[in-house]
């Protein structure tokens, strides 16, 4: 006797995107990078075989949303290697502005950068368009905004062809407020240490505009399971402007775990359909 598939991931929409996600998506930065990172422990970079098996743990757990970056070392090749079709299965996120290389982060908002990471991100995972891409903020949020140009061209790469919906991973309470007037969709944090960015989220959900929540589990300083992490994602998705948030694992257990509390926290919230 086969065992009964696991319920199917419950999606919301992305603001006014047009585009659904799972109210979990993965991050990858362990796919590809591990120094340079704020975890409360050390990890080493998963192999292929490793990789492949949490992707398909992934997909088969319902969840769409992989959230990359160019910045995330290696992660965004990996992805295009590895990452099991077909493409229309997966909501792919990635940024621009930021590299990491020989320990260092560095920055680059300008149009051509812009350009040339957007279409470095396309070749490395092996796609013809990105769904999300988003300005990978240094924390100049306003000056980001109004003077680098990076938004206009992410607005022009969208009605290219090339991208779906674009925006900001944004730092501050300001950059995010003005971000939030300008932008397909948001990234900010939020956890239970962290709620200064809950007017951004609250001034996106009226404007329509998407909102991804990254660090909800505090860069795993909350704990891998049990009540801190059903404390956090009932909170979280308790919000109606939040659309998804995007937890990094590279243990099949913790993904597990994590899908199964999400589904747990909203069970017979009307507002969130279930994927079919």
């Amino acid at each position: 006797m086969t065992e009964p598939s696991p319920p199917a991931m419950p999606r919301r929409q992305l603001g006014r995107t047009g585009i659904e996600v799972s109210v979990l998506g993965l991050g990858t930065v362990k796919l590809g990078r591990n120094q340079g990172v704020k975890y409360p422990q050390g990890f080493a970079i998963p192999d292929d075989d490793a990789v492949r098996e949490l992707l398909a743990c992934a997909a088969d757990l319902g969840i769409n949303l992989i959230d990359t970056a160019p910045a995330y070392g290696s992660s965004e090749e990996r992805l295009g290697q590895l990452l099991p079709g077909p493409r229309e299965r997966w909501v792919l996120c990635t940024k621009v502005g930021e590299e990491f290389a020989a320990g260092k982060s560095h920055h680059d908002f300008s149009p051509a950068a812009v350009r040339e990471s957007v279409e470095r991100s396309l070749r490395r995972l092996r796609t013809d368009w990105l769904d999300l891409v988003l300005v990978h903020s240094d924390g100049n949020d306003l000056d980001l905004i109004a003077h680098s140009g990076a938004l206009e061209t992410l607005a022009e790469l969208k009605r290219a062809g090339k991208l779906r919906a674009f925006g900001m991973s944004t730092k501050t309470l300001a950059g995010g407020l003005r971000a939030a007037e300008c932008c397909d969709l948001l990234m900010v944090t939020w956890n239970l240490a962290d709620e200064s960015q809950l007017p951004v989220i609250d001034r996106c959900h009226q404007l329509g505009t998407g909102v991804l929540i990254k660090k909800a589990l505090a860069s795993g300083h909350a704990a891998a399971g049990g009540d801190p992490v059903r404390a956090a994602f009932t909170r979280l998705l308790g919000h109606p402007g939040v659309a998804s948030l995007v937890v990094g694992t590279i243990d099949q257990e913790h993904l597990r775990a994590n899908v199964a509390t999400a589904r747990d926290c909203i069970r017979g919230d009307p507002s969130t359909p279930r994927s079919s």
